[in-house]
């Protein structure tokens, strides 16, 4: 393990919240000249998923921090005039084009993979490249069909080929259309000046490592290792060279380490008040959202349904820099549905409120009803507060 200098910096756990709080962009003025792009460059990832309830989450990433940009503006601010490519980073990520030479270490290791779950078919490999070269963006339904059956996991020879091309960086997730992955060549979609593996994996991570300190503003080695699902060894090999700080923080109990610019000035500004994401990378690692806010949160989309405590998609409210409830959200027609909604006592209230009404006007809902509230004493001003702001 690499010795570490003595921490430069003692932070409270107030000062790591709100330093945190500034770098996911959630404090202070948000970029608005930047857009989508902006956040995108700013965070360094954008998970994406498939659940959509309001939007899919890497729309919901850039409302929760500009607000009600138009859902077709952040397709468009991601995918357009090569800006963006999606890779294997904290999850499936959209990721600034770039960062393309810094992933050059996860393309090696996937070429030097030993054992796949997949079999590749003989000559497919070759054949889905020829293809994609000849016609291509191409859907995989485009280059042949995606599955040999209509189970998840029993993907056809040319979803196989095209997925190890992707990993491999041969290929490039251009887009998605109606959530299909559209591939084209490395070659094409990638600007020529950034189309190389030209660095190797210590200068790889060194980059990855100061972009995920940057993003988090001040993190554990943990925290910093998940950003991009790097490994604590990888970590441990370059933090020392990475630009970063160490710092103790108040109550962490572990070594941690700092964007040295969020050091130099104090964070400061006005708070977003907004519905998250379970998979925004503000709360993305259930560890660090319990040491950085007290808030347990876990995604129950997942889990059987008379086991959920919050709900299937139940999105955290953030409000004067503390996650102080949750939503569990759906629509019906034009009407936003709360089906459920935890509150962190009455001063809750009228922020959650807050978020459901500009949540509701952004998804072009001109209604919002709760279902069920789980402090039913809170049930009658939640509705009245509701009432006040939908007049």
């Amino acid at each position: 393990m690499t010795t570490l200098p003595p921490p430069a910096t003692d932070l409270s756990a107030d000062e790591a919240r709100r330093l945190a709080l500034r770098a996911q962009g959630f404090l202070g003025a948000p970029d608005r000249r930047g857009g989508v792009r902006g956040v995108l460059r700013h965070l360094g990832a954008v998970q994406l998923d498939t659940i959509s309830v309001l939007a899919r989450s890497h729309e919901l990433i850039p409302y929760a921090r500009l607000g009600a940009v138009g859902r077709k503006a952040v397709e468009a601010a991601y995918w357009t005039d090569t800006h963006a490519f999606e890779y294997w980073s904290h999850a499936a990520c959209i990721l600034p084009i770039e960062e393309w030479p810094h992933f050059a270490f996860r393309r090696r290791a996937y070429r030097n993979r030993p054992q796949w779950n997949h079999d590749l078919p003989d000559g497919v490999y070759a054949q889905v490249v020829k293809q994609l070269r000849a016609e291509g963006p191409l859907t995989a339904t485009d280059l042949g069909g995606a599955k040999r059956t209509s189970e998840w996991w029993d993907w056809s020879g040319t979803k196989v080929a095209v997925e190890r091309a992707l990993m491999y960086g041969e290929v490039v997730c251009v887009e998605r259309r109606g959530w299909k992955r559209v591939y084209d060549l490395a070659e094409r979609a990638v600007p020529a000046g950034l189309l190389h593996d030209d660095l190797d994996d210590a200068e790889c991570l060194r980059r990855l490592v100061r972009l995920a300190g940057r993003s988090l503003g001040v993190g554990t080695r943990a925290d910093i290792a998940d950003y991009h699902r790097l490994r604590a060894e990888q970590v441990d090999a370059v933090i020392a060279e990475s630009g970063l700080v160490p710092v103790t923080v108040e109550g962490w109990g572990k070594p941690a380490w700092a964007d040295p610019e969020a050091l130099g000035t104090p964070p400061r500004g006005r708070h977003r008040t907004t519905l998250l994401s379970p998979f925004d990378s503000l709360v993305w690692e259930r560890a660090r959202t319990e040491r950085i806010f007290g808030f347990t949160h876990r995604l129950e989309a997942y889990v059987p349904k008379q086991k959920r405590v919050h709900g299937y998609f139940a999105m955290p409210v953030l409000a004067g820099g503390r996650l102080v409830g949750r939503v569990d959200p759906a629509r019906e027609g034009r009407t936003l549905v709360a089906r459920q909604v935890t509150l962190d006592g009455p001063k809750a209230v009228p922020a959650v409120a807050q978020a459901l009404v500009e949540a509701a006007g952004w998804v072009d809902c001109t209604d919002v009803r709760v279902e069920r509230v789980d402090a039913p004493d809170l049930r009658e001003p939640l509705a009245g507060e509701l009432a006040r702001l939908l007049a």
